[in-house]
């Protein structure tokens, strides 16, 4: 798995947990979910990514967009 995919299923998950999160528990999880879609636009305008450099260390192939 590439790191690029690694993130975005990160991200993908981490959606839908807050998704769950606010509609079982309270609806301030969905500040989680406005966290992960700002993190995204500014890794894809920026290229950083705190998630890429953790999928990096854990052995994570180079992708197209984080190095």
């Amino acid at each position: 798995m590439t790191i690029d995919r690694a993130v975005l299923m990160f991200a993908g998950f981490m959606v839908l947990i807050s998704l769950a999160l606010a509609y079982y528990v309270s609806p301030y999880w969905l500040l989680l979910t406005a966290f992960v879609g700002l993190n995204l636009i500014q890794s894809s305008i920026s290229g950083f990514c705190p998630a890429a450099i953790v999928f990096r260390k854990l052995g994570c192939r180079s992708g197209v967009a984080f190095k």
